[in-house]
């Protein structure tokens, strides 16, 4: 009888825990960025407990952006953002704008990271160009921290008004490449490749901040990810409401029972303490 009441308190305690993680997963069903969080349970002899929670890592649908420079990912991985300190951190939105300085920004005020191109869009290492297929098998060895991530920068000239003094407009194309429009769109340079990072565990991430998660040694380290990264779009929550309604709904029976179940396990050892004293 003492097992199965243990069971019962640990199944109500991880069964609150279920509820408090399918209601933080509702109430953020339309948070763009928002990752949907994952609870499951592990059954053992003397009792109930819960496992690592999970992330789903699965795409969110995209929506207007607040800006033209907001930025969406279709596909697996993240952005990439550096602070003043230096401190590396990942996230799926994409809400970034230009500050008065011309620095790529997301809304807490770090740097999007990008790679700097030349005028044939190739990534530039250096003083040297480094061919796209070479870039990508040199990530997957071992992440793409042998082609260093620069801040983005777009300074407006106040001589002529022009971005670095000689582009009307901007555009992120689909490819992640940040490009320079002159001559009312009939010239388009390549600026920028936005950086783009995956895991080959990314569940294992580590949220430090909403939306925003560092690397771990379950993680594993960085590798190039896969994708295209549209303008003017952010990415909505990837939650799925009408499997967490139903999560929720069947959290509630389970509670329910643990409760009953605790309340018939006190009435027969209280029956059982008084036959014993009389």
């Amino acid at each position: 009888m003492r097992d199965a009441f243990i069971n019962a308190i640990n199944t109500q305690m991880l069964t609150s825990q279920w509820i408090a993680t399918v209601a933080e997963n509702l109430s953020n069903a339309y948070t763009p960025g928002y990752r949907e969080k994952k609870f499951t349970f592990k059954t053992f002899l003397d009792g109930s407990v819960a496992d690592t929670r999970l992330r789903n890592v699965g795409q969110g649908k995209s929506m207007p952006g607040t800006s033209d420079s907001n930025i969406f990912l279709e596909g697996s991985g993240y952005f990439v953002l550096r602070n003043d300190k230096g401190r590396i951190v990942y996230t799926r939105l994409g809400e970034f704008t230009f500050d008065n300085e011309g620095v790529y920004r997301s809304t807490d005020g770090q740097a999007v990271q990008g790679y700097i191109l030349n005028d044939k869009g190739e990534i530039m290492n250096g003083a040297k160009a480094v061919d796209a297929d070479s870039f990508v098998d040199t990530a997957f060895d071992g992440g793409a921290a042998s082609v260093p991530t620069t801040n983005i920068k777009l300074w407006i000239d106040p001589s002529n008004g022009k971005y670095l003094g000689k582009y009307e407009e901007y555009e992120f194309k689909d490819d992640g490449i940040l490009y320079g429009k002159a001559d009312s769109g009939k010239v388009m340079t390549p600026l920028y490749k936005v950086a783009v990072i995956n895991f080959h565990n990314p569940q294992m991430l580590y949220e430090v901040n909403d939306g925003q998660f560092i690397e771990t040694e379950e993680s594993g380290k960085p590798v190039v990810g896969r994708g295209e990264v549209r303008g003017g779009l952010m990415e909505l929550s990837n939650v799925d409401f009408d499997a967490n309604t139903a999560y929720y709904q069947q959290a509630n029976l389970q509670v329910d029972i643990a409760n009953q179940m605790i309340k018939s396990y006190k009435e027969l050892l209280q029956n059982a303490i008084e036959l014993m004293s009389s």
